[in-house]
């Protein structure tokens, strides 16, 4: 469907940087167990890979939240689609994200898992675009890359529901000077 994938993260790179965050969170939490929860869709791979790499007692559980429907750019409105199965009040719990950008579905989730009483919350994002934010500031705990204000797929990432099964994560050229123009064309209403 896409007529070319640049890679911006590679697999080793992505494989690398999930022992060393797994190794991080195993000795910020030494002695203690930790809750991972998982925003879905994007993360699933990510979180997959990431806690075999964490050496400590984990449980797990998933939300979904939606701000982009079937748009390259956050609508800037958070909705929740499906929410926790259990109660996490006296937990440590590490959220599992696989991009923060706006920063506004962030704040959203902190906000929401702040009022069920957790022992401690702590973010880990697979990727942060601090170009797209929007003047709201959450603390990122554990950040495997950073990145450009780019549009990007793979690696649970999606264009419109495909290529999460890329084992990178890639940009695609033709999509981000799609949504550039879209930019321009409401910059100019």
């Amino acid at each position: 469907m896409l007529d070319h994938i640049e890679v911006l993260i590679s697999a080793e790179e992505i494989e690398k940087r999930n022992r060393e965050l797994g190794a991080q969170i195993t000795k910020d939490f030494a002695g203690e167990s930790i809750h991972v929860i998982g925003v879905l869709k994007g993360c699933y791979i990510f979180l997959a890979d990431l806690v075999r790499h964490i050496d400590l007692d984990v449980s797990t559980d998933f939300l979904s939240v939606s701000s982009y429907g079937a748009s390259t750019k956050s609508s800037g409105v958070v909705r929740m689609i499906r929410d926790l199965s259990e109660p996490i009040e006296g937990r440590n719990v590490v959220l599992i994200e696989d991009i923060v950008d706006t920063g506004l579905t962030m704040k959203y989730l902190l906000d929401n898992i702040k009022t069920r009483h957790p022992k401690s919350v702590s973010v880990c994002t697979l990727l942060h675009k601090p170009g797209g934010q929007q003047g709201v500031d959450v603390p990122l705990d554990y950040v495997g890359f950073t990145i450009p204000d780019k549009f990007v797929i793979g690696y649970g990432l999606d264009y419109i529901e495909f290529y999460r099964n890329l084992p990178y994560i890639g940009y695609v050229p033709e999509i981000d000077e799609r949504s550039q123009d879209e930019d321009s064309a409401d910059e100019s209403k």
